[in-house]
C-alpha cells in the first residue's frame, strides 16, 4: 500500500509530474468537467516556455463558453458569460491555442471529441483528432502510452477520516488504471480536490492511495463550469413529443445532452403529469406506431454515458424511480452515469441529495455503462428491459445511414462518443430500441435552405445495417427489419417537402423504388408553415415552453436571447427579412427600457449602436 503525497499548491505537484516521468509527459485528462483547470495550464505554461520538453494531451470535451465574434452577440453574451463563470475561472490554455491554431511544435493536443463545432477552423485539432468509439478509449490511452492522469475530484472529511470521489469521471479512469495494473505499466495520477465538486460514492469513490498525490488548494476554488440553460424551439419540442410516444413505463432511458434531449425531457414530464394534455396534443399531430401515452406508473431505469439536468428533473418529477437491483451488494440504483455535466442547479441537487437518493444515483465506469460484455453480462441485460437509446444525428441518408459527428469535407464538428456503442447495444438487447434524432432541414452558410435527409451519405457513423428509428419534427421513421424501399417510404414520410420530389426521382433512379411510386398525399405538406399552423390550433404553445425548466438568464436576458435567436434566423435566410424588419418596426426605446439597458444601448452614442438599438427593438417587439 503505497501513501499518496501531498501538495497545498498546483506548482509542486507539477514539479511532481516531471519529476516523476521525465520532460517528455503524455497526459491523459477526463472529458469535461474532471479537469483539473489550474494545473493544466501550468504543465501547458512550463513545456511552452521550455523546448526541450514534451507534452502530448489526450483528452475530450474540452469545455469553454461559445466564441462569440459578432459585436451586437458580444454585447449580450460576454456579460452573461463574465457572471455565469466568475472573474476567476481558469480558462484552459491548451485548449484557446488549439481553436487558435497556436500550439507550440513541443505540444500536441488530442481529443476524440470536441465541444459541437468548436475545432471546425482548427488545423492542429483537425489534424490531431483521434476517431475512436468511447468504450475503446481507455485501451488507446495505453496504445499511446500515457505516463499521466491528471484528474479533478471531491473530498468529504478530514485527516484520517477523509474519503475520495472521482465523482463527475469515474467513466474512464477505472479502466485506464486496471488497464495498467494488468499490463504492469507505471501511471502517475494525480488528483486535484475542487471543493465544490459533489462528492459522490459508489464505484466513484476511491482510497487515497489509488493516487500518486493529492492537490488541496484554495486557488482551486474557481466557479465550476456550469452549461447554461438554453430555449427550446417549437421544432425540436415536436421532435421531443413524437420522441417520448416511444417510450415504455417499467424501460430503460439514455439521452444525450442539448436542446432535443431537453424536449424529450420536457415531454415525458407532460405525459406524466398532465397526461391529459399530452394525449390531445399527441392525437392532434397524428398517430405514431406503437405510441405510449400512460402515465410512468412503474417508472424508468437511467443508463447513460452522461448525467444531465434531464435526469433530475426526471426524477423529481416521479418518473425515474424504476430500480435496478446488483445482486452481490444488493444496491438498489435508478440511474448509472459515466460521467455528469450540467447546469449550476443540477451540480446544487447533486450536492444536496439526501443519503438514502444519492446511494440510487450510481456513478460508474463507461465499459460497464456503454456496453454489455462485463463480467456481469446477464445480469445487465436483465437491467436494460425495454431500453431507448435517444441521441442526436445530423444528417441520414434514404438507406438509413446516419451521419453524427463528421463533415462532408472531414472535418470534424464532434465526434463518435458512444452514439454507435449504444445503436449496437440496442440490437443485442431484446425489446431495445436505438433512436436517432434531428431536424429535417438546416440553413447552409449562403441562408439556402438543406435537407438533412440525403441520398449520398459521407463519413457514416451508424452503418444502414443498425438502421433503427429516426425522428425528426414530421414524425418517426421505423426502419428496423425493412427492406430498403421500406425504409426510404418512411423517411420520405418525415422529410421536408421542399426536397421529397428530388430524393424521389434519385432513389427511383438507383432502383431504391418503384418507377410508379408517388408519395401519399399525407405527406405532402411537411412544411414550417404547416409546423407554425398546426402549433397555433392546438394547446401546444401553453405546453411547449421556450424555458421549461428555468434558465440562467434574467426576465430581459430571456427576452434577449430569443430576440436575438429570431435575428439569426431572418439573416440565416436573407438580410432583406432583417432589413424589413427594422423598416416596419414601431418599437420605441421606452418600450424595453430593460433590455437595451442590459445591452448597453439605452443611450447609444455611435451610428454603428443606433443600428443595433433599431435591430434589438425591432425583433424584441
Amino acid at each position: 500500500m503505497k501513501t499518496p503525497i501531498y501538495f497545498s499548491k498546483s506548482t509542486d505537484a507539477c514539479d511532481f509530474i516531471f519529476k516523476s516521468v521525465g520532460s517528455e509527459v503524455r497526459l491523459a485528462a477526463p472529458l469535461g468537467l474532471g479537469k483539473p483547470n489550474i494545473l493544466l495550464n501550468q504543465l501547458y505554461d512550463r513545456v511552452s516556455a521550455d523546448t526541450t520538453m514534451k507534452l502530448r494531451i489526450y483528452t475530450a470535451l474540452s469545455l469553454a463558453l461559445p466564441s462569440v465574434k459578432e459585436e451586437l452577440a458580444k454585447l449580450f453574451f460576454e456579460p452573461f458569460a463574465l457572471r455565469h463563470l466568475g472573474t476567476n475561472y481558469p480558462h484552459l490554455k491548451y485548449s484557446q491555442a488549439a481553436i487558435r491554431d497556436t500550439v507550440p511544435d513541443n505540444i500536441a493536443v488530442h481529443e476524440f471529441y470536441v465541444q459541437a463545432g468548436s475545432a471546425l477552423k482548427s488545423n492542429h485539432l483537425q489534424r490531431n483528432y483521434q476517431s475512436v468509439n468511447y468504450t475503446h478509449a481507455a485501451e488507446n490511452v495505453l496504445r499511446v502510452d500515457v505516463n499521466v492522469i491528471v484528474q479533478l475530484i471531491a473530498k468529504s472529511g478530514e485527516g484520517a477520516k477523509a474519503r475520495y470521489s472521482l465523482s463527475c469521471n469515474p467513466d474512464m479512469t477505472l479502466d485506464v488504471v486496471d488497464i495498467y495494473k494488468e499490463n504492469n505499466k507505471p501511471l502517475c495520477l494525480v488528483g486535484v480536490i475542487h471543493p465544490d465538486l459533489p462528492f459522490l460514492g459508489g464505484e466513484a469513490e476511491v482510497p487515497a492511495d489509488f493516487f500518486s498525490a493529492i492537490v488541496e488548494s484554495p486557488e482551486n476554488s474557481y466557479e465550476l463550469f456550469a452549461l447554461p440553460r438554453i430555449p427550446i424551439s417549437n421544432e425540436d419540442h415536436l421532435i421531443g413529443l413524437y420522441a417520448s410516444q416511444l417510450v415504455r413505463d417499467e424501460g430503460t432511458l439514455q439521452i444525450g445532452i442539448g436542446s432535443l434531449s431537453d424536449a424529450i425531457v420536457s415531454s415525458l414530464r407532460l405525459r406524466h403529469q398532465q397526461n391529459s394534455r399530452y394525449v390531445a396534443i399527441c392525437k392532434h399531430l397524428g398517430a405514431v406506431k406503437d405510441a405510449q401515452h400512460s402515465v410512468f406508473e412503474k417508472g424508468l431505469y437511467g443508463l447513460t454515458e452522461m448525467l444531465t439536468d434531464g435526469f433530475m428533473h426526471l426524477r423529481q418529477c416521479g418518473i425515474l424511480k424504476r430500480h435496478v437491483v446488483d445482486e452481490t451488494t444488493g444496491t438498489r440504483t435508478y440511474v448509472h452515469g459515466s460521467f455528469y455535466l450540467g447546469s449550476k442547479a443540477f451540480y446544487h441537487w447533486l450536492r444536496t441529495l439526501p443519503e438514502a437518493e444519492a446511494q440510487g444515483l450510481r456513478m460508474t465506469r463507461v465499459s460497464k455503462v456503454n456496453d454489455l460484455y462485463d463480467p456481469q453480462e446477464t445480469l445487465l441485460r436483465r437491467q436494460r428491459v425495454q431500453a431507448r437509446f435517444f441521441n442526436t444525428t445530423m444528417q441520414v441518408s434514404l438507406l438509413g445511414e446516419a451521419m453524427s459527428e463528421t463533415l462532408t469535407n472531414g472535418h470534424v464538428v464532434s465526434g463518435v462518443g458512444g452514439q454507435y456503442n449504444f445503436v449496437a447495444m440496442s440490437s443485442e438487447l431484446k425489446d431495445s430500441r436505438s433512436v436517432l434524432m434531428l431536424r429535417s432541414y438546416r440553413f447552409d452558410h449562403n441562408g439556402k435552405r438543406t435537407s438533412n435527409i440525403l441520398w449520398k451519405p459521407c463519413h457514416v457513423t451508424i452503418p444502414r445495417h443498425l438502421r433503427d428509428m429516426i425522428v425528426t419534427e414530421y414524425g418517426v421513421a421505423d426502419l428496423k427489419g425493412k427492406s430498403d424501399e421500406e425504409c426510404v417510404k418512411a423517411l420520405l414520410a418525415i422529410t421536408d417537402s421542399e426536397f421529397q420530389a428530388e430524393l424521389i426521382d434519385t432513389a427511383k433512379n438507383h432502383d431504391k423504388l418503384d418507377k410508379n411510386y408517388q408519395l401519399p398525399e399525407e405527406f405532402k405538406n411537411n412544411t414550417p408553415l404547416q409546423i407554425a399552423k398546426t402549433l397555433g390550433q392546438s394547446d401546444c404553445q401553453q405546453a411547449f415552453l421556450r424555458f421549461p425548466f428555468g434558465s440562467d438568464f434574467t426576465p430581459e436576458e430571456e427576452r434577449l436571447t430569443l430576440a436575438l435567436e429570431k435575428l439569426q434566423a431572418d439573416k440565416k435566410k436573407s438580410w432583406q427579412n432583417v432589413l424589413k424588419k427594422i423598416l416596419f418596426s414601431n418599437a420605441k426605446p421606452d418600450e424595453f427600457p430593460a433590455e437595451l439597458k442590459r445591452m448597453g444601448l439605452a443611450v447609444p452614442k455611435t451610428l454603428k449602436h443606433r443600428l443595433y438599438q433599431k435591430l434589438v427593438l425591432a425583433y424584441l417587439e
